[in-house]
This record gives C-alpha cells, structure tokens and sequence, in this order.
C-alpha cells in the first residue's frame, strides 16, 4: 500500500466552465472565438480571444443570435482581451447553452458528454480547464480508499492560462504565471495540519492541488491557515515543498511550468527516466491519459 491509514489524500474541487465562445463581430461579421479565463467583476471577464487583433477597445461581439453580448473594455497582453457582457437571463445558465468546453488544443473533437472532462467530484464552477490527474478517481476507487483509512480532503483552485503557458524564455526566473483563484476551508486546513502533525502523509492529486497547498504554506512559518486568494506561484527546481509528501500527476507537455513542478519534486533524473519509460510502454500522455504516483 502506497497510503496508509491516517494519510490525506486532497483533491481540487473546481468544476470547468463551457468556456469556450463562438460569435461574430457585430460592425464586420467576422468569426471571433473567446476562452473565458477570469471573472474580473461584474459580468466582466478575462478572456483569449482569436484572433486577438480583430478585437480592440469598444469592439462589440455576439454570441447566439444576440442573446449575449460582449464588449471590449481593454486589451491586455497575449492575446488577451478584457470583455464586459450584457445579457437577459441567468450568465451561466446562457453559458451552458452557448459555450463549449475549453478542451486542449490536441483534442479535435467536442466531447458528446461534458461530464467527461469533469471530475467525479467537480463541485465549484470557475475553471477554463480541467484538474485532469483527478479525472482518474471513480466514486468506486474513492470509496476504496476511505475505507483504507485514508480522508480525503477538497481545496479550489480555478484552472487558468497560467498553469498551461510553455516556458518561452532562457531564464525561468523571468517567466510569469498568470494567477488563478484558490481556496482553502477552515475543515480541509485542521485536517491536513493534524495529519502532519502525527507524521501522516499528504498526497495532493494534480499540480493545480500542489500548487495551492504550497502557496498557503509558504505564508506561513506553522500550520496551513484557511483563506482564499489568487496564486502566481511557480514551481521549479531548487524549490522547497513545505505541505506535500506525493502527488499524482499526468504526464506533462515538454518546456511547461507543470514538468518544471514535478521535477522539482522528484528530481530531474527520476522525471526524465520515468517519462523515458513511459515513452518505452506506450504509456497515454497529456489530459486523457495515464498517471504517475510520486513519493
């Protein structure tokens, strides 16, 4: 057993958005395609728009026949755009009809069922993209491992553009994350201190879970404290974990900040060696595909 009774397991709770927008300009009638990314305030969200140069400030896009509409308020870097919508209705409720989930690039084709980018236990809605090491728990398998002793614990931390952007330049140092939303329940925090507390270990399930146990913990000199927030947090080798003790990741894009995170824990050596291997067996890579357990 590679969990033992006591152990937590933490798991990201966020739930993806049909985030993914098809309309036209109004003045033009041109294509334009939005990824919402961020809610900013009121209706107003960050979103990747393409192509980005046909959209500038007082830019005007419907979506649905003009059942929502969606304005340029500012034009942001990297083909980001800030857009103010207006609409009848409940906004999400209209997203669930227009929308389409935001699947990965090399995935050509929309799913029949949403649900399948969704995992078991997608709860908080906000992500412009799946926790997708935890699309490998089943009710069953979940249910196994409680009954082992283990507690499973949920945090939040809304999928962005951050955790997906490849490394461009020559100094990581000089790379920047975009932050994305995370929160941590009063529950979840007493029950992770606890387990560290009497020697127990804590697996986070994903690096978006990684991710936020290690932002909380870095705060701090003690116990992890409840709260909320937004992370930029980018892990790379030389780093120090302070919370986690295992993780469960996919197997990553090459040159992106999620290999970087991984190595960082088990080490580059062991990552090159475990993927080299994966690469031997055959083993599915990216968001559908297998798993590794680190410890």
């Amino acid at each position: 057993m590679y969990l033992s009774k006591g152990d937590v397991l933490v798991l990201n709770d966020t739930k993806v958005m049909p985030a993914r927008l098809f309309g036209i300009k109004e003045d033009t009638g041109a294509n334009i395609e939005l990824l919402l990314l961020k809610e900013e305030g009121s209706h107003t969200w960050e979103a990747l728009v393409k192509p980005a140069k046909r959209v500038q400030v007082g830019t005007t896009i419907s979506f649905g026949d003009g059942k929502l509409k969606g304005t340029c308020m500012e034009e942001l870097s990297e083909g980001r755009r800030k857009i103010q919508f207006s609409f009848d209705g409940i906004f999400h409720e209209i997203l669930d009809e227009l929308g389409e989930m935001p699947l990965p690039p090399y995935i050509q084709e929309q799913l029949e069922e949403k649900d399948r980018y969704q995992t078991v236990y997608a709860k908080n809605v906000g992500s412009a993209a799946a926790p997708t090491a935890g699309l490998h728990f089943t009710e069953e398998l979940l249910g196994k491992i409680k009954e082992q002793g283990v507690q499973i614990v949920y945090i939040t931390l809304h999928v962005g553009l951050g955790t997906f952007r490849p490394v461009t330049v020559e100094n990581i140092e000089e790379h920047t994350m975009h932050a994305e939303f995370y929160q941590l329940t009063e529950e979840t925090a007493e029950i992770i201190n606890t387990a560290k507390a009497r020697g127990n270990k804590i697996i986070g399930v994903g690096t978006t879970t990684v991710r936020t146990l290690e932002t909380i913990g870095h705060k701090t000199d003690g116990p992890l404290q409840a709260g909320s927030g937004w992370t930029d947090i980018f892990i790379y080798p030389g780093f120090t974990y302070k919370v986690i003790d295992g993780l469960v990741t996919n197997f990553h894009l090459p040159k992106s900040t999620l290999v970087m995170l991984v190595s960082a824990f088990a080490g580059r050596e062991n990552i090159l060696h475990a993927y080299n291997e994966a690469v031997k067996e055959r083993y599915r890579f990216f968001s559908f595909g297998d798993a590794m357990l680190l410890i």
